[in-house]
């Protein structure tokens, strides 16, 4: 008859109970992104190349490997998360992006807020001409002593600095455009935005009249402030493409600064800021979606970040080291968004 080794029992099961806490510890230390990777793809519009540093350096702290974003227009952009291509677009403007995820079939789901309601959309105009035409919508572009002062081309018309082909905001431009019956009398030029808004800005500052469209958080609104330099103009009438017309009632709001009226009709909706990310990289990476969710940014320090950009702070480097820097600023609030991020992906 054999006999157990006490001895040998005791020692074995000291090991197990010195083991035991070290491999808790080390599944408690591991993080949910390790050895997966997230494709993301940013708009060719850089006010928003932020968001995808700031997501980026979330990312990373929860152990996953970002590869460098790609830039593409704004379709293609919400077609490659479709398509699983991408992971995740940082940068959806909603309801203005609304046509593109409401697409049949589309693969995409809006997750989390960069901001609620915190995007401002419009026409300006110089704040000398305002005052000197006496402009307070896009009606008095009908006007010929308008028209010929914003005409810059030669053509009859006034020039409006719209948005690139394909934009949701030059949709509605051209939906405006129509409703208006404005075609006649304003020429929305819709070249590449950053540039052209550069031109317009040289053209104020030699004393030429200037009319444009913004969104907010944008560099323009800091190299051009409302108020000072330049009015929001109204739109006749609220007047939106389908998909946004239950929406209208946020196109008219008080306090607006530096707007030709109070209320001002802006006519267009305030929008969210929020990240599109493919739905099956959301199921497949809980902590990810739970990022997505919980994480924010400040309108303020968007517009402050665009402000620096347009200075000069626009490489990559200075990119990726504002965004640290916010994130580093409000470190309280993003350990708690990792420690929600972590237990999700702990449970999964």
């Amino acid at each position: 008859m054999k006999f157990l080794n006490t001895r040998n029992l005791f020692v074995s099961s000291a090991i197990l109970a010195l083991i035991s806490p070290l491999n808790q510890s080390i599944a408690q230390d591991s993080l949910p992104g390790e050895g997966k990777s997230v494709r993301v793809v940013q708009p060719n519009d850089d006010t928003g190349w932020i968001m995808t540093a700031f997501y980026t350096q979330l990312l990373e702290e929860l152990g996953y490997t970002v590869d460098e974003a790609i830039t593409l227009d704004v379709p293609v952009a919400y077609q490659t998360v479709s398509q699983g291509s991408a992971d995740l677009y940082p940068d959806g403007w909603f309801p203005l992006h609304n046509l593109y995820v409401e697409q049949e079939g589309f693969g995409g789901e809006q997750v989390g807020y960069v901001a609620r309601q915190g995007a401002l959309q419009g026409y300006l105009v110089d704040k000398a001409s305002a005052e000197k035409f006496d402009i307070k919508t896009l009606d008095d572009f009908k006007r010929d002593e308008v028209k010929k002062a914003f005409d810059r081309n030669g053509d009859g018309k006034a020039d409006l600095v719209a948005c690139p082909p394909g934009w949701g905001c030059e949709e509605t431009i051209t939906y405006q455009m129509d409703a208006f019956e404005l075609h006649d009398h304003i020429n929305p030029i819709k070249a590449n935005y950053s540039a052209s808004m550069a031109d317009a800005i040289a053209a104020y500052e030699a004393g030429e009249p200037i009319l444009f469209y913004t969104w907010t958080p944008n560099w323009t609104v800091d190299e051009l402030k409302p108020g000072r330099d330049v009015v929001w103009i109204q739109t006749p009438s609220v007047d939106l493409p389908e998909e946004q017309r239950d929406l209208a009632d946020s196109a008219t709001l008080d306090e607006i600064e530096g707007c030709v009226a109070q209320p001002c009709v802006l006519g267009w909706p305030v929008n969210d800021i929020r990240p599109v990310a493919n739905k099956e990289f959301l199921e497949e990476n809980p902590a990810a979606r739970t990022l997505l969710e919980e994480a924010s940014m400040s309108i303020e320090f968007v517009l402050k970040q665009n402000a620096e950009m347009k200075n000069g702070a626009d490489s990559p480097e200075d990119i990726k080291k504002q965004a640290a820097e916010y994130i580093e600023e409000n470190r309280s609030k993003v350990d708690g968004w990792l420690e929600a991020a972590k237990a999700a992906g702990q449970a999964q």
